[in-house]
């Protein structure tokens, strides 16, 4: 029977994250995925690489800075991927978040950048506010500028696994994940690959299935403990036109909420909404009531788009958030790592992984790491993910 130090479930950029990191330790590890490489949520989110600006609301200090510093080294290391682009912020007459309160957000958000060139703000003349692709002036008392970045979320994705692949992680694909069988000191791994089930043995499993990681658990046994979740649908449409000017941090006035208006493939890409889901996370589907609110919200804003009745595209992830009962929007989004243990003076032998954000892959990844090393024998690094380059597959 084949032996890895880890075996990691999902192929989401949580999962790539984590062959990455435990290859670059001098690890052995085969991650699974059930169908493709971001089949899921990492193909679906708002391909932001951003600092995390709204957390500021929520007082999440922490993973502000975080972002910040995760942003600033993909800048560095994966150039072809994440590139810097131009944010706006209008502020209208009836926007709950006043001037004041932009800016003294802004300019804390410059602070915990360190005041670097990436993380200044500007004050829009209002003599260019006829610059911006059209937007309605119509209320309008102040537009900011700031800076934040965009990827493909997908292309990301697959190239963190070819960065993990070049430094000997084994990826097998399509693979689903049959059961697990925690024995004391590992655990016993069987999937389905190429219409076959293969066994393994594995130091670690590491559980990054996003949402259906509690459906991963219930494949194991002994039962492993699980966090109570929500699953939070956030859906997108793709309309004709282009924004040119940059990227557009629109509060919708109705419910105060956060909607992106972005360039994309020659097209505009509007998002996101947030909307309870209780389905199985296969089936998630934008709803017509989203594809409509997103598409008010971009007429209401760009009265240029407002012969444009219905989206040409529209696309679905689903967020893993811990179960509060609060509105979705303020929820912190902070990673939760939960261990098989709650001895943590003994080894883990299974990690899941809840939530994540695109932006911080790696440090979750780091995080996953260290909470397993206890189970890992001793190796030599063969890299530092800080540094290693990341270029498109």
């Amino acid at each position: 029977m084949t032996h890895y130090d880890v075996v990691v479930v999902g192929g989401g950029i949580n999962g790539v994250g984590v062959a990455q990191a435990v290859t670059a330790a001098g690890h052995s590890v085969l991650l699974l995925e059930k169908t493709a490489l971001a089949a899921g949520t990492s193909s679906k989110s708002s391909k932001l690489i951003h600092g995390g600006l709204r957390y500021l609301e929520t007082y999440e200090f922490s993973l502000v800075r975080e972002s910040l510093r995760e942003r600033a080294l993909l800048l560095h290391t994966a150039p072809d991927l994440v590139r810097l682009r131009p944010f706006y912020i209008p502020i209208y007459k009836n926007t709950r978040r006043r001037p004041w309160l932009v800016r003294a957000g802004l300019s804390l958000y410059a602070l915990l950048g360190n005041l670097s060139k990436e993380v200044r703000f500007e004050l829009l003349p209002k003599r260019r506010w006829d610059e911006l692709d059209g937007l309605t002036t119509d209320g309008l008392e102040a537009v900011f500028r700031y800076s934040d970045a965009q990827t493909d979320d997908a292309l990301l994705t697959a190239a963190v696994m070819k960065s993990a692949v070049s430094l000997g992680a084994e990826l097998a694909q399509p693979a689903e994940f049959v059961r697990g069988r925690l024995t004391g000191n590992g655990c016993t791994v069987d999937y389905l690959h190429d219409g076959r089930e293969v066994s393994c043995e594995a130091r670690v499993l590491v559980n990054a299935a996003g949402p259906w990681v509690n459906l991963v658990l219930e494949r194991v046994e002994p039962r492993p403990p699980r966090l109570e979740i929500d699953l939070i649908q956030g859906s997108h449409i793709i309309v004709d036109g282009v924004v040119e000017r940059g990227l557009y941090y629109i509060e919708v006035p109705r419910d105060g909420r956060a909607v992106f208006v972005m360039p994309w493939k020659s097209r505009t890409l509007v998002g996101t909404t947030e909307t309870r889901f209780r389905g199985v996370p296969d089936e998630v589907r934008p709803l017509r009531a989203e594809e409509n609110y997103l598409l008010r919200v971009l007429h209401r804003h760009f009265p240029r788009y407002r012969d444009q009745r219905a989206a040409r595209e529209a696309f679905a992830g689903l967020r893993v958030l811990p179960s509060d009962g609060g509105h979705a929007f303020h929820r912190s989004r902070e990673v939760i790592l939960l261990g098989d243990r709650t001895d943590d003076h003994r080894p883990v032998q299974l990690l899941s992984i809840y939530g994540g954000k695109l932006t911080s892959w790696r440090a979750t990844a780091e995080k996953a790491l260290a909470r397993i090393r206890s189970a890992l024998p001793s190796r030599k690094p063969v890299a530092d993910t800080r540094r290693l380059k990341l270029t498109p597959p």
